[in-house]
């Protein structure tokens, strides 16, 4: 109930039900892009301070690559189920989305582990960003794939998409490079860096929080119309996905013995699905497909789903199993 009564939380709720009554409220986009880029930054930056503290332990290397294993695990497994009842470029472009991380599911996670004094490390925001390229790869090479397939069927040019350059894209994208930098700065100015930024990465982080999340919940309102005459096994894997993906990490995590918070960040992580960086190179990767069908999933279905009830969610089944 607590999470219910979070202002962030509720001011997404009340951007749900502005953007389903079809007000004309609206963050300008040039403003919503600045609450992203502060929140990375932010993130980054707290997440510095503490490796700062830390160093590089056992425990960090054994989640890093625990992350990396769910981001390629994860849209394997997703289009293999996909494939069975959609075409091969549909279901690639959703397990890519789901295979990677939305970022402020995870902002929104560390929020509600602040709240509730649960310690996590600050290596979990280094996570989130290498789990953000794997999917998009597979997508990729399972896109060129289907491409062959098709070509060789209908006896016609094969125009394969070029890797090289989305791989660029991707690893070079703003919000990933922001995300890594801050924590870089963060690690080099150490404590009294955080204490200058305090002002700045602490105090004002609540309030951006929820003014994005008012945003994105008009977002989600408007994109999932998207889903619209689409077949059922999109509307179960928007909701059913994340459920599954959260306990494949819960299992993972206890199986090596991760503490508590970051085995709810890797919950979270694993059950997020991406609508604003991976769609962006899909857009180009996979032209094939629709955006409405992965954005109406991502945005209008798993994003709602993981900040309302995901979250509180994760958080208990860890602490039962753990």
């Amino acid at each position: 109930m607590a999470n219910f009564l979070d202002p962030a939380i509720l001011f997404f709720i009340f951007g749900v039900f502005a953007g389903a009554v079809k007000s004309n409220l609206e963050i300008p986009q040039p403003i919503s892009r600045f609450l992203s880029l502060y929140l990375l930054m932010a993130l980054g930056l707290k997440g510095g301070f503490a490796l700062h503290k830390s160093g590089f332990t056992e425990e960090i290397a054994l989640s890093l690559g625990l992350a990396v294993l769910l981001a390629i695990f994860i849209p394997l497994i997703g289009y293999r189920i996909l494939k069975t009842k959609l075409n091969t470029f549909d279901a690639a472009a959703i397990a890519a989305t789901y295979g990677s991380v939305s970022a402020v599911t995870f902002i929104t996670a560390t929020q509600y582990l602040d709240q509730f004094n649960i310690p996590y490390g600050g290596h979990m925001a280094a996570a989130m960003a290498l789990m953000e390229s794997p999917a998009i790869i597979l997508a990729i090479v399972l896109a060129n794939k289907a491409r062959s397939s098709h070509a060789a069927q209908t006896n016609t040019k094969l125009k394969p998409t070029g890797i090289s350059k989305i791989l660029h894209e991707s690893f070079t994208d703003g919000a990933q490079l922001l995300l890594l930098g801050s924590m870089v700065v963060g690690l080099l100015s150490g404590d009294s860096g955080q204490r200058l930024m305090a002002p700045f990465s602490i105090d004002l982080f609540k309030g951006m929080l929820a003014f994005f999340l008012l945003d994105m919940g008009l977002m989600a309102a408007r994109n999932i119309q998207g889903l619209q005459g689409k077949p059922l096994i999109t509307l179960l894997y928007a909701v059913g996905s994340p459920l599954s993906h959260a306990l494949i990490a819960l299992a993972l995590c206890k199986l090596i013995g991760l503490p508590l918070g970051n085995t709810i960040l890797l919950m979270v992580l694993a059950s997020s699905a991406s609508y604003i960086a991976v769609p962006a190179v899909l857009r180009h990767a996979l032209p094939e497909v629709n955006p409405a069908l992965y954005m109406g999933m991502s945005l209008g279905v798993t994003f709602p789903f993981n900040i309302i009830l995901g979250i509180p969610l994760y958080a208990m089944l860890a602490k039962i199993i753990l």
